[in-house]
């Protein structure tokens, strides 16, 4: 079989393998909170009603709130004809309809896909990276983002994005709960354990949802990379962008977010040691230089 087409159909079964397994986590997080508070089946209801309600704003909604957490508008092609023209060729060398075009008012540059198929598609870039890159660079890092929409890392991607966000968020309120909260009519040992439940479902929640985060493979960046240079048909320019991009990122810098950073072409929260592989080792991308390495090996 085709690697792209294997990738493809294996990024879809992990999709909704990890819809599964936030389900999961959405239900033990209801029910100890039920249990908590003395009613686990009406806990447990409340968190499937829940859970259901941020599937589909995930699924069909995820780009949007993606675009809306990076601070991302959409232009269109009167306000920036370059980005426009060279997203619109990219498109068709990629074969796929032509994604929403977003731009990022901040000097940092990098750029992101999201949505949840081809025909679901953005492609967000900032305007750091208009202004650093050369044309070769720039189609190098829109073909890159193109290859993560063809190859449906972006369902992927996005879906992790918005529930991770929603698992962090529920792990905030049990915190709360458990530091606040009055435990219904449970009292003396029963309430201690159900608050020690909660502290521990609190805690374990944050890291499910970034071991999740992390599960997505590296792999897709060195396919996306490696697709990219066959749109283009000039590997040099998604090597030379990456050189750049990996040490023009600012620490702490507006695009650096817990949630979105493994999104971006380049991870934002190494700051400029993200060429470096000692500082990758622990990101949501593989090193900047092998990826440059590999690049220029073709």
């Amino acid at each position: 079989m085709d690697p792209i087409i294997s990738h493809i159909a294996s990024n879809k079964r992990r999709t909704f393998f990890f819809f599964f397994l936030y389900a999961i986590m959405f239900a033990l997080i209801g029910y100890i909170s039920g249990l908590y508070m003395g009613n686990p089946i009406f806990g447990f209801v409340i968190a499937a009603i829940i859970f259901c309600i941020i599937f589909l704003i995930s699924y069909y909604g995820g780009r949007n709130v993606v675009a809306s957490m990076a601070g991302a508008r959409e232009v269109s092609k009167a306000q920036e004809p370059f980005l426009y023209n060279t997203v619109e060729a990219l498109s068709v060398a990629a074969g796929k309809p032509m994604p929403k075009v977003y731009i990022m008012e901040t000097d940092v540059p990098n750029a992101f896909a999201a949505g949840r198929n081809p025909d679901q598609a953005i492609v967000a870039v900032t305007r750091g990276l208009l202004n650093r890159m050369n044309r070769q660079e720039l189609e190098g890092v829109i073909a890159h983002e193109m290859a993560h929409i063809a190859n449906y890392d972006v369902l992927l991607a996005t879906v992790a994005v918005v529930l991770a966000g929603a698992i962090v968020y529920a792990s905030v309120i049990l915190r709360r709960m458990a530091i606040f909260g009055g435990g219904g009519r449970r009292s003396g040992q029963s309430n201690i354990i159900g608050i020690v439940f909660l502290i521990v479902v609190a805690i374990i929640a944050p890291l499910f949802a970034q071991l999740l985060r992390f599960a997505i493979s590296r792999q897709r960046e060195y396919l996306a990379d490696a697709t990219a240079a066959d749109y283009t048909g000039y590997p040099e320019g998604l090597a030379s962008a990456l050189e750049k991009i990996s040490t023009m990122q600012v620490a702490r810098s507006p695009l650096d977010n817990q949630a979105l950073n493994g999104l971006y072409i380049v991870n934002p929260a190494l700051g400029a040691s993200a060429l470096n592989k000692m500082s990758a080792m622990f990101s949501t991308h593989p090193p900047a230089e092998d990826r440059i390495r590999r690049l220029r090996a073709m």
